[in-house]
């Protein structure tokens, strides 16, 4: 399993903020869990890193960093 977390540049929504955001972590299967660190938290499952992107990445306003 690999660990990430989401480094928000620019909060385009006004919602979450910037700077570390949420928290996650790819299953061995590419499955992905996502735990919102934020004012209002959520955990949400994605099929794909890509996707995850796709849907929180805000044309590269956020970054997925992964750790060491």
């Amino acid at each position: 399993m690999k660990r990430f977390w989401l480094e928000r540049i620019e909060d385009v929504s006004g919602t979450s903020g910037t700077g570390k955001v949420a928290e996650g972590i790819v299953f061995s299967n590419g499955w992905c869990a996502l735990h919102w660190l934020t004012k209002y938290t959520s955990v949400a499952f994605y099929q794909s890193v890509a996707e995850l992107e796709a849907i929180h990445g805000h044309d590269g306003r956020t970054k997925i960093v992964f750790e060491p």
